[in-house]
């Protein structure tokens, strides 16, 4: 089975090159790696493929533009690190997607999946999939997080939420005016009702709004450290994981 994996980060394309190479739920016989919107489509000119793993934004465009010059008859699981609504779309439109930072589980739940519903796949679908994400309405992001606080209940607007921390199976809510409030949920699926705007999911453990940043510091190209604002109660570095490096510095630039 021949893959393609267009992405254009390159930890993030070798991690998933690492997985397809030593998993057995499909025979693999070749991976190529595309980087770019212009070089996916000269190569879906020229070759076929069984199976594309395909990120939504890359350095020249967006993955909607390669649908837009050519046809790829291929099924395809995306690579995301969209939020709810995009996952929902993908789940009616395509064989599968895989949520930033994925585990090699998740991936081989996707092949799995790929395996048994390979000949339901369609093009159009998949197009009109990235078409409604394109055109989403920011309404689909969650504004307001109900806490409870002893006796009483308090509703916290996103706009005051310095950070999401996981620890354990615990998640906290940290504010601006530097209170903590435990909140029922986990880190995982939290990210997908934050608007990505505003809050980046840093490594396993925090997720920041763009305001709690008071300094980046990069020590090496893999190693990038985050300096919080005061009422963060953390006195440990945190690190941005080094398969999420190159997507914090977009959307740092944004």
């Amino acid at each position: 089975m021949k893959i393609a994996i267009v992405e254009d980060e390159h930890l993030a394309s070798s991690y998933l090159k690492s997985i397809l190479e030593k998993q057995e739920v499909i025979s693999v016989s070749k991976i190529t790696i595309l980087k770019s919107v212009k070089e996916a489509v000269a190569f879906f000119k020229e070759h076929t493929i069984d199976l594309v793993f395909m990120d939504i934004h890359l350095g020249d465009g967006k993955s909607l533009d390669i649908f837009e010059e050519i046809s790829i008859p291929s099924p395809i699981i995306f690579v995301t690190a969209y939020d709810t609504y995009a996952i929902k779309v993908f789940k009616h439109f395509t064989i599968d997607y895989l949520l930033k930072p994925f585990e090699e589980e998740e991936l081989i739940s996707a092949l799995s999946k790929y395996k048994k519903i390979k000949g339901s796949f369609n093009l159009n679908q998949t197009v009109q999939s990235l078409d409604l994400i394109e055109n989403k309405n920011i309404d689909s992001y969650q504004k307001r997080f109900l806490v409870n606080h002893g006796y009483k209940f308090i509703s916290i607007n996103d706009s005051d939420i310095s950070c999401f921390m996981g620890s354990g199976k615990h998640l906290f809510i940290y504010t601006s005016n530097g209170n903590s409030y435990l909140y029922n949920d986990t880190i995982k699926d939290i990210i997908n009702k934050l608007n990505p705007e505003f809050f980046f999911k840093v490594n396993r453990k925090y997720i920041l709004h763009i305001s709690a940043i008071k300094e980046v510091i990069r020590h090496t190209s893999q190693k990038v450290e985050i300096k919080v604002i005061d009422t963060i109660n953390e006195d440990n570095p945190i690190l941005v994981s080094k398969n999420e490096i190159t997507n914090f510095k977009k959307w740092l630039d944004r």
